[in-house]
């Protein structure tokens, strides 16, 4: 890694229920705002092309050749930014799992999906079994997707593939908002490893989100946050590991 800084836009954005083709309007518009800010990369919440609705997970699958992951892929190229959006994966005679698209300016199109799930998950959706680093700039980063960073052997792997950035696509709740941070916290301060969240704000698969993306510092001090929950980008400014940021409404 060079002391060369890569900047991260975390997209707030509302999501409606099972409505993919408007979800992907709101995505394209974050992706070419975030891009004209500066940004290299921009992370979308977990599930966000569907919204959060595991029962509709199967019936809504992405397969690899889904039409939306040429749309958000000509939207990455376009825009010379790496994007991150959450949607459910087809797998292969068993359910889909809960995944994210990567999409690269060089027409990449890569995929990732969750390894550690919540209580009742697993009713709908498969799990994942490998982990998910990637360059941006030469910053390595690894990608979590919400209970992934709750269990302890997915951020420790991710040190051990000497990531430079821990980056988490999740749903948290008001409720659950501080344990969580908490928790990626303390990710950051014992593996010196920056973190960075991109939350839900809208009610999704009967939760109530709660916004608030953030990014933690290497010493796990809340370097910046969106402290809210309209929609917004915040924009992160990683440099080493300082981290500065501002928000965009």
């Amino acid at each position: 890694m060079s002391s060369q800084s890569i900047t991260v836009s975390l997209a707030q954005i509302p999501v409606v229920k099972g409505a993919v083709d408007e979800n992907l309007t709101t995505h394209l518009f974050a992706i070419a705002r975030s891009a004209a800010i500066g940004a290299d990369l921009v992370v979308f919440p977990e599930l966000s092309l569907t919204g959060y609705e595991l029962e509709l997970a199967a019936g809504l699958a992405f397969h690899a050749h889904a039409p939306e992951f040429a749309v958000l892929s000509k939207a990455s190229i376009e825009n010379n930014i790496i994007v991150i959006a959450g949607c459910p994966c087809a797998v292969e005679k068993d359910k889909p799992a809960i995944g994210a698209v990567i999409c690269f300016p060089d027409g990449r199109i890569e995929h990732y999906a969750k390894q550690y799930l919540h209580d009742g998950e697993d009713q709908y959706c498969s799990i994942g079994t490998k982990d998910y680093v990637f360059l941006v700039g030469n910053y390595r980063v690894a990608l979590g997707i919400c209970a992934d960073f709750s269990d302890a052997r997915h951020p420790a792997r991710a040190a051990e593939k000497l990531a430079d950035l821990y980056v988490a696509s999740a749903l948290i709740s008001e409720s659950g908002y501080e344990a969580d941070a908490k928790i990626l916290s303390h990710i950051a301060a014992q593996y010196q490893m920056p973190v960075m969240l991109s939350n839900h704000i809208s009610q999704t698969g009967g939760w109530q989100t709660f916004g608030h993306n953030a990014a933690w510092d290497s010493s796990g001090q809340l370097a910046v946050s969106s402290h809210s929950k309209e929609a917004c980008l915040l924009l992160c400014t990683l440099n080493t590991s300082e981290i500065t940021g501002y928000v965009i409404a």
